[in-house]
């Protein structure tokens, strides 16, 4: 069993910067790509940023596209994503996702693995 630990929540005013952290563990695992998802309030969950392992090509949401980082400390087996210049709009629960094998990173049908969840609330 794989799991996938996030950290690095928390309550921001708008324009402040975070950095999330995802710490993956347990069984050999060797993930194709992770990515981060996240859902707000009423909302349906959606994708913000992933990074394929090998070759380290990344996606990011037009949303985010910009201000978010994807980025990975393979000797940490950690994902992180820096986020800058947060809106109130990006105000959600984040979730860290890994795939042993994506066929797209940015589809949450792609990942096997996730994370419980970390808050972000940026306030306005």
């Amino acid at each position: 069993q794989v799991q996938l630990v996030e950290s690095g929540g928390g309550l921001v005013q708008a324009g402040a910067s975070l950095r999330l952290s995802c710490a993956a563990s347990g069984s050999t695992f060797s993930s194709d790509a992770m990515g981060w998802f996240r859902q707000a309030p009423g909302k349906d969950g959606e994708f913000v940023a992933a990074m394929r392992m090998s070759g380290g090509n990344t996606a990011y949401a037009d949303s985010v596209k910009g201000r978010f980082t994807i980025s990975r400390d393979n000797a940490k087996n950690t994902v992180y994503l820096q986020m800058n210049s947060l809106k109130a709009e990006d105000t959600a629960v984040y979730y860290c996702a890994a795939s042993r094998r994506a066929r797209s990173i940015t589809l949450r049908a792609e990942y096997d693995y996730w994370g419980q969840g970390t808050q972000v609330t940026v306030s306005s």
